[in-house]
Order: structure tokens, then C-alpha cells, then sequence
């Protein structure tokens, strides 16, 4: 290894803190994936059908966009509810229950005989998601040294992706059952709680800071008002804003492509086995996309500062969902567009686990990273909804896509009001 190199000086237990917390959001990523490839056979079967005849498209866009905005609340009530535990508790212990949460409630998902069922399943699945993050970014914030700290983030985020190929690849193996199996599979997380518990030691910063509370009698129940006091409420409102952006234009648009796939043209008469491999793969080359994404935000952010790759990241956005979704007319070309889509639009994600944290100190990092995060998916839950309601009245998701895909506008609006803190160490 040379002595240059980035790696140089991390301990093997910084590693480990690192591959659990991936490892967790891994997982996180292919639970939540999962909906969004079995949406159309699953609210074929769920969703009554008219007059005897098929289900429409536009009632699954109407009654997918539901569960989607009711699976976002659930994310953002438990990304705000953990990250606050996250600071009384420690990071370790709430990243254990949320893992717990989410495998426990996608594995029952598979028992829903109703679309309300499903979407109560995907609510209770989704506060699990939400506290992982909160609680994982926190831990590898405080766990990696200053310098590298931007790096490991982005390794971390990358994880979204591998849980995204991970969905694809279960749904290639899987595709011959139905929808069911896939929600089965997603118990297997269970086993990364176990890991987390047996290995991983609470931070440091996070004992010494907890332990300060106590002593002073300031460890009452007050974090969340903090965030929007002098000095802080600036970072509060624009990691809120950007988190915001980031999360409607994904559910509302991105996570639409399974749908758009299975309406071109010229993929029209394939049986469900195949219309669901072209499905697969077509995630994977996004996911590929996203991937250099995830890991391009740390290196470039150390180079060039947070702020500006956030911005790149916004206005490619802005181009290529509606280029996407509007100009192909075959599967061949969705396939080399979608990881470009994949490299700005879930690329930016890598951002937050780099960002919120360094905005806040250590004794409401995870309650501040939690809140920015996911109160803006919470305002951000109606995206699906809202592209719902636009495929119902525009006749397609093309067109639905391209009026979302507006709201990057707003983030590089926000942007120039963002501290940039490009080489600051993490606030003690």
C-alpha cells in the first residue's frame, strides 16, 4: 500500500464499523427496492379488478403512488424518532432495533392480501430504514479520522446501490414465483443486527459527549429544539431544503422506471418471466450509474467543496430525468441513459452522509442528520402522489416525470445559503 494512499492509517476497526454500517444499509436499499419492482404484479393481484378485466395503469400509478408517499412518512417519522434515541441511546444499540424493524416487516409483507395491508407493512418497514441511516451515518462519522472522513461516507452511501442490484439479481433468481418470495427474502437483515451487536462498540465522541450531559443535567429531552437554535437553524433549514429535493425527485420520479420499462412498446407481448428480467437488468445498469455516483461525491467534495457538487449533482438531475423518460422509444436506449439518470440523480445521496453530519455536534449529530434527512422526505412523501395524480392527468409517466423533475430547480436555489465545510473537522 502506498504511504500516500487514502486508506493509509485507518485501523482494521474502523473497517469493521464501516462494512456493518454498509452492510445494514445495504439491506436498507434492497428492502425498499423491492416495492418498486414487484408494484405492478403485486397490485394486480391486491387491487380488485373492474368489471372482471385487468388493472389499468392508471389505478396502479393512483394506488402505488399511496403506498409509496405512506412508505416516505414512515421513513421520515423514524429517521427523526431514531436519530433523537440515536443520541440518548448510541449509535450501535439503534442501529440493532432499526435493522430488527425493517427485515421483520418486509418479511411479513409477503403475507398482504389487501393493497392497505401492503401499505401498512411498507409504513412499518420504512421507520426501520429511516433510523438506520440516521443512526449508521452518525457512527461512521464519528468512528473514521477527519481527512477520510468524506471518503468513507461515500463508501458508505455506494451501499444503496449494491442493495439495489441485490433486489435485481433476487428478482432474476426469483421471477418464476411471484411477487411473495422477494418480501420473504428481505429477513435476511436480521443477521447484520447480530453482527452489530457482537462487534461494534459505541463512539467515543459519542460516550465522552453523553457523559458530559449527564453530568452538566443537560440530558433532557431537548435535541430537536436545538437544531433550530442560533448558529444551527441556517444548517437545519438547508439540509432540510436539500433532502427535500433530493427525495421527491427519486420517489417521485426515478423509482418509477420498473413502470416505464414495462411500457415500452416494444417490450409489449413478453410473458411476466421476461418483461420482469428486463426489469432487473435495467435497474442494475441504473444502480451501476448510481454507484459512480455515490463514490464520485467524496472525492470530488474534498476537492472542489460540498456545495458544488451538490449543484452538479441538481442540474443533471434536472436534464436527464426528462431526456429519460421522454426520448427513448425503445429498451435498448433506456438502457444507456439510465446510468446517467442513475450517476446525478441517486448520486447525490452520498452527499447527505458526507454533509449533515459535519453540520452539527456530536451531542445531536444523529438527531440533526436524522431530522434534516427525513423531514424533508416527509414534505418530500407527496412526490409519489403528486406523480400519481400528474399520470392520471397527462395520460403518461414521461410527461408526469418531466414537471417533477422541476424541483431540482429549487435545490440549486437553496444551494448559495449552504455552509460549506470543506475541510473543517467534525464539530466536537
Amino acid at each position: 500500500m502506498k504511504p500516500d494512499s487514502w486508506r493509509h492509517g485507518v485501523t482494521p476497526y474502523q473497517w469493521l464499523v464501516l462494512l456493518v454500517a454498509w452492510l445494514g444499509w445495504v439491506f436498507d436499499s434492497m428492502d425498499s427496492t423491492i416495492y418498486a419492482l414487484v408494484l405492478q404484479p403485486a397490485l394486480h393481484d391486491l387491487l380488485p379488478s373492474p368489471g372482471g378485466g385487468p388493472v389499468t395503469s392508471d389505478v396502479i400509478g393512483w394506488y402505488g403512488g399511496i403506498i409509496f408517499s405512506i412508505f416516505l412518512i414512515g421513513w421520515a417519522i423514524g429517521g427523526v424518532l431514531f436519530g433523537v434515541l440515536a443520541d440518548y441511546f448510541g449509535r450501535t444499540k439503534t442501529l440493532v432495533f432499526t435493522i430488527l424493524i425493517y427485515a421483520v416487516f418486509t418479511g411479513l409483507a409477503a403475507l398482504s392480501q389487501t393493497w392497505w395491508e401492503l401499505a401498512l407493512f411498507r409504513f412499518l418497514t420504512a421507520l426501520g430504514i429511516g433510523g438506520e441511516w440516521a443512526a449508521g451515518a452518525a457512527l461512521v462519522a464519528e468512528v473514521w479520522p477527519e481527512n477520510k472522513r468524506a471518503k468513507a461516507a461515500g463508501i458508505l452511501q455506494s451501499a444503496w446501490a449494491g442493495g439495489f442490484l441485490l433486489a435485481a439479481i433476487i428478482s432474476l433468481f426469483l421471477r418464476d414465483f411471484g411477487w411473495r418470495p422477494l418480501f420473504v427474502v428481505g429477513v435476511v437483515p436480521a443477521l447484520v443486527a447480530l453482527l452489530v451487536r457482537l462487534w461494534v462498540r459505541e463512539p467515543e465522541r459519542w460516550v465522552k459527549a453523553r457523559a458530559e450531559e449527564q453530568q452538566s443535567g443537560n440530558a433532557r429531552p431537548r435535541k430537536l429544539a436545538e437544531l433550530f437554535a442560533p448558529g444551527l437553524a441556517r444548517s437545519t433549514l438547508v439540509g432540510s431544503g436539500l433532502a427535500f429535493v433530493a427525495v421527491f425527485g427519486l420517489w417521485g420520479a426515478t423509482n418509477w422506471t420498473p413502470t416505464l420499462i414495462r411500457a415500452l412498446p416494444d417490450l409489449q407481448g413478453l410473458g411476466a418471466s421476461e418483461l420482469t428480467s428486463r426489469v432487473s437488468y435495467a435497474t442494475m445498469l441504473l444502480n451501476v450509474g448510481a454507484l459512480a455516483g455515490y463514490l464520485s461525491f467524496g472525492p470530488l467534495a474534498d476537492r472542489v467543496g460540498r456545495r458544488r457538487v451538490f449543484a452538479l449533482m441538481c442540474l443533471g438531475s434536472l436534464v436527464m430525468l426528462p431526456v429519460t423518460f421522454l426520448t427513448p422509444r425503445t429498451y435498448t436506449e433506456v438502457l444507456l441513459l439510465l446510468p446517467l439518470l442513475g450517476f446525478f440523480n441517486n448520486g447525490i445521496f452520498s452527499g447527505f452522509a458526507i454533509y449533515l453530519p459535519e453540520l452539527y455536534p456530536t451531542r445531536i449529530r444523529a438527531t440533526g442528520a436524522g431530522f434534516c434527512f427525513n423531514i424533508g422526505r416527509l414534505l418530500a412523501s407527496v412526490g409519489p402522489f403528486v406523480t400519481g395524480y400528474l399520470v392520471t392527468t397527462l395520460g403518461s409517466f414521461g410527461l408526469a416525470v418531466c414537471v417533477v423533475a422541476v424541483i431540482y430547480l429549487f435545490g440549486l436555489l437553496i444551494l448559495p445559503f449552504a455552509p460549506e465545510t470543506k475541510g473543517q473537522p467534525l464539530p466536537p
